[in-house]
This record gives C-alpha cells, sequence and structure tokens, in this order.
C-alpha cells in the first residue's frame, strides 16, 4: 500500500470520530436543554402547590393517646373493635354461604361427565 493511503485512512477515521463525537453533543445538548424545561415546568407546578398548601387550613395538631382522655380512647378502641368483628363475621357468613352453594350443587347437572363415550 502506498503511503497516502494510510493518511486518507487516517484522516476518514479521524473525521468519522469528529462526526460521532459532534453528533452525540448535539443529542446530549437537546437532552439537557429538554431537562431544563422539564425542570422549569416542575418548579411552576411546585410553585402552584405550595401557594395552594399555604391557602389551606392546615390539620389539627398531633395529640398523642398516652397523654389523652384514657376512657376516651378505650371508647374508640372498643368501637373500632366491635365494627372490626362485625366486618370479620359479615365475610366469614359470606364465605360460609359460598361453600354451602358449592357442596349443595345438584348432582344430576354433572352426570354428563359420567358418561363413557364409545
Amino acid at each position: 500500500m502506498p503511503w497516502w493511503s494510510w493518511l486518507v485512512i487516517w484522516v476518514v477515521l479521524v473525521l468519522a470520530l469528529l462526526g460521532m463525537i459532534a453528533w452525540l453533543g448535539y443529542r446530549l445538548f437537546v437532552k439537557a436543554m429538554t431537562t431544563l424545561a422539564a425542570l422549569g415546568d416542575l418548579a411552576e407546578k411546585t410553585e402552584l402547590l405550595s401557594s395552594r398548601f399555604d391557602d389551606e387550613p392546615h390539620e389539627a395538631a398531633f395529640h398523642p393517646a398516652a397523654l389523652g382522655p384514657a376512657r376516651e380512647y378505650a371508647q374508640r378502641w372498643e368501637e373500632r373493635r366491635a365494627r372490626n368483628a362485625t366486618i370479620r363475621h359479615t365475610r366469614r357468613e359470606a364465605r360460609v354461604r359460598r361453600g354451602k352453594l358449592l357442596v349443595s350443587a345438584d348432582p344430576s347437572r354433572f352426570s354428563h361427565l359420567l358418561r363413557k363415550r364409545h
């Protein structure tokens, strides 16, 4: 191979490298600009949400149960316990009803499954 062919090969490789770097740089620039635009939108939304949050009344302060009236909290606990017991009983009754429907199925409806086919 003549000496100038190596020069052509290296020039082409360097130009390809520079082209690839330029293309990747452009893609990186476009992605960075898109990210900055999204961050600007996020900042606007955050500002809007914080202004709405400032306008709304805040929640009542937290009062630990250990420092409150014991009878009131005991009554609430008993009410919650009774409500949960009712929910559990209702679910159990529904399961029992479904089970009875499965157990009391009419076997004559399934007689075609027992017949032998020739």
